[in-house]
């Protein structure tokens, strides 16, 4: 199958959850991209697993010309490639190894281990699957992973162009405006804690996440309404002090809410009751930066800020879900879990958090 095909059926695969660890990541994600970029993955003299680096065991090696490293390999659970052992690039710069690659499936980073400066200075590129185009994915995968470019050497001169291009870094500088946009329009939890921490620093009150999300979103509110015209949906306003319902509604099927938390947790515990293995597919799925959506140890929801475990609510199942999150969050995790659950968010399941 071509790579593209390839790529497309992985896609859906992840969004439902379908990698749980990194056994079912390096057999069901990498070896299969792998194998369609022309990679003789039954031979081992060309893909050497469990390949031996200094006093370490790498995932894979890739061999060309056979038994010769050309890239290692390390594999993680989803969502565990980041912040990953330093160490493994220094041992790949130690034994000459030209270029590795660490990914958990969907995430993949590419390194220059001669680089200079520190492991993630080192990194050359940056590819999410699930994000980018399909196209892009391909070009990209081809561009640096190749059989037929790896062993003509034409892969890692393209990895030392891009890494020391100018046009990377003016791309890099352009971009950081919008990414800046974007991540105070949409919230991370991560910058919701900070500056609600901040808040207490100085006044020594916690501020309440959905109070810090309305301060993060009207700091882009004159720009954007310039940016782009606004297209209200018809109706009528909702005037202040107006009490909109808070719910969620299965397939017609409402149930009202006291609070957009309470909404997080029975939107998890319908999908769980109606399918065991729901909570598995996503805890496979990648979440927030440094913390999980749910898991069935509660102290790993939170594991950079123990204190918030105390706003974890514990489901039917016995798994624990966080509900220290925004309106905004909230959403976004039930529009993940619909994701796993193969369910239409806005049609099989409608939600209501307020204002």
């Amino acid at each position: 199958m071509e790579l593209v095909k390839e790529l497309y059926e992985i896609q859906k695969a992840i969004k439902s959850g379908q990698f749980p660890n990194e056994a079912a990541v390096s057999r069901g994600i990498v070896m299969r991209i792998l194998d369609a970029l022309g990679w003789p993955v039954y031979d081992a003299a060309f893909v050497w697993p469990e390949f031996p680096l200094d006093s370490l065991r790498v995932d894979y090696a890739l061999c060309t010309p056979p038994k010769k490293a050309a890239i290692i390999i390390e594999v993680k659970a989803i969502g565990k490639a980041e912040n990953s052992d330093a160490q493994l690039l220094e041992y790949a710069f130690k034994s000459g190894v030209p270029m590795t690659l660490l990914t958990d499936g969907q995430e993949w980073h590419f390194y220059l281990p001669s680089g200079q400066g520190s492991f993630e200075e080192r990194r050359f590129y940056k590819l999410d699957i699930v994000e980018r185009d399909l196209q892009e994915c391909t070009e990209k995968f081809n561009r640096y992973l190749s059989f037929d470019r790896v062993k003509s050497g034409e892969a890692l001169r393209a990895a030392h162009t891009d890494y020391d291009s100018a046009a990377i870094k003016r791309t890099v500088k352009e971009t950081i405006p919008q990414a800046w946009q974007r991540l105070i329009e949409e919230p991370d939890s991560l910058l919701v804690d900070l500056l609600s921490e901040k808040v207490a620093d100085i006044c020594g009150y916690k501020a309440d996440p959905d109070i810090v999300e309305e301060f993060l979103k009207k700091q882009t509110a004159v720009k954007v309404t310039q940016l782009a015209v606004v297209v209200k949906p018809p109706g009528l306003p909702i005037l202040p002090g107006t009490n909109v319902e808070i719910y969620y509604m299965f397939n017609g099927e409402k149930t009202k809410c006291r609070s957009a938390q309470e909404v997080l947790i029975g939107v998890m515990e319908n999908l769980s009751s109606r399918d065991p293995e729901f909570l598995n597919r996503f805890a496979s799925r990648k979440h927030g930066r440094r913390r999980r959506y749910a898991s069935p140890v509660r102290e790993e929801l939170y594991p950079d800020r123990p204190d918030l475990s105390q706003y974890a609510k514990q489901l039917s199942s016995g798994w624990w879900v966080g509900t220290n999150y925004s309106k905004i969050n909230i959403r976004q995790i039930i529009e993940l879990a619909c994701e796993v659950a193969n369910i239409k968010f806005g049609s099989e399941l409608q939600i209501q958090l307020g204002h």
